[in-house]
Formats: structure tokens, sequence, C-alpha cells
């Protein structure tokens, strides 16, 4: 077991909104203001054809109406320009998303994978603390525990060999690290964890974007840096 500092830059990203339910919301809205749109001025001109010469139009009942259709039409031209900045932030995360293809990415997260007797994650604690640290595999069995030193900062490594407690070897697959931390006073500390490898893919049909990284999939927003 080793905990050594890696290198790590930030890459900052924003959550954006999901694109079925904008696009849904988008489409309703612009379906009913169309419509209103259109009752409108049905309306009004009905109204302008049949009104009484003897007693027409009040002149500040007009004027109230013509008000009310320039706020119809000012809310279709913002709607049709929300429905384009969502079609561009769309546009945006795929091509951010693209850019990490084949780059080895340090995201939030806690399982990684075991491959040549090798499982490693990135830990990372404020003060310095007693850690203790619980590996489980896939199906949730707890397959090794230790505890630990750790000084304070983040980009720690901390590398498993793939031995249980007991000295048994376990195979190849995904594991899951927990870690829970007490400070020298004895008050509980937070630890982050993250996990780094290589994207292998991307999601462009699920919004946000979904990045593959050792068969898991993670968001833009949860990259936290490239690591060479």
């Amino acid at each position: 077991m080793s905990t050594t500092p890696i290198a790590s830059s930030v890459v900052s990203a924003t959550t954006p909104i999901p694109a079925s339910s904008a696009s849904a919301a988008a489409s309703a809205t612009s379906g009913t203001l169309v419509g209103n749109f259109q009752t409108f001025l049905t309306l009004l001109t009905t109204q302008l054809q049949n009104q009484n010469p003897l007693d027409p139009l009040d002149t500040n009942q007009f004027t109230q109406q013509l008000v009310q259709f320039a706020g119809v039409e000012q809310q279709l031209k913002s709607n049709e320009q929300l429905s384009t900045l969502v079609s561009l932030q769309q546009t945006t995360q795929a091509t951010q998303a693209l850019a990490f293809v084949g780059k080895n990415a340090l995201v939030d997260g806690s399982t990684a994978t075991l491959a040549n007797n090798s499982a490693v994650w990135s830990l990372g604690v404020a003060k310095s603390a007693n850690v203790d640290i619980s590996i489980a595999n896939a199906s949730g069995q707890t397959v090794f525990t230790g505890k630990y030193n750790m000084s304070a900062g983040d980009g720690q490594s901390f590398t498993w060999d793939g031995k249980g407690n007991d000295g048994t070897v376990w195979p190849a697959g995904q594991y899951k690290i927990t870690a829970t931390a007490k400070d020298t006073a004895g008050n509980t500390i937070g630890v982050s964890t993250q996990v780094s490898g290589v994207v292998s893919s991307v999601d462009l049909t699920s919004a946000p974007p979904l990045l593959t990284i050792g068969g898991q999939s993670y968001t833009v927003s949860q990259v936290k840096g490239i690591v060479n």
C-alpha cells in the first residue's frame, strides 16, 4: 500500500438542463402561446369588424389590447431564443465530452478497476487524520479493510494489490472503496475519493453526455483533471 501524491489539473464544467425536459417544456409553451396568439388576433379582428359605428371601441381598451398583443409576440420570440440557447448548450456539451475520449481522466468516484493485481484510488483529507479503508467487490462483499495515517491534502494515491486480509487473491473486476477519517482530536472529517482511467467512449444520447471510464459512467462535471 502506498500514499503518494499525484498531480491533476482542474477542469470546470456546469451541469446542464436535461435535453428531453427542456425540449418538452419549450415545445408545450410554444404551442400554447402560438394558439393564444392566433386566437387573440382572430378576436381582435372580429371585434374591429363588428364594432358599433355609433359606439366604437374605447381608445384605452384598444391600446390595452395592442399592448397585450405586443406582449404575446415578445413571449413567442423569447421562447424561440430559449430553444436556440438550449440547442447550443447541448452542442457545447457534446463537443466538450468528445474531447475527453482517449485521455486519462481523474473523476469523482469510488469504484476502480482491479487489473494486473492493482487498483488505484486518489484520496484527500482536509487535515492529518487516521483513515479506515474498506474495499468491496461488485456484489457488495467486503474483501479488504485497513487503517492508515494520512497527511492533509488532495490527490494522495492509494493502491490495493488485490489481496484480502486473509491473503485471498481476488479476481480482476470493479471494486468500491469506502473511507472514513478522524483527526487527532477524534473528530470525524470527510474523505474525498477519486478514480482515474482512460475515457473509452462517450454516450451523446444522454443529457448530459456520459463518459465511460473503466466500465463506469460519469458526467463531464465529475471530471477533476487529466492525469499524465
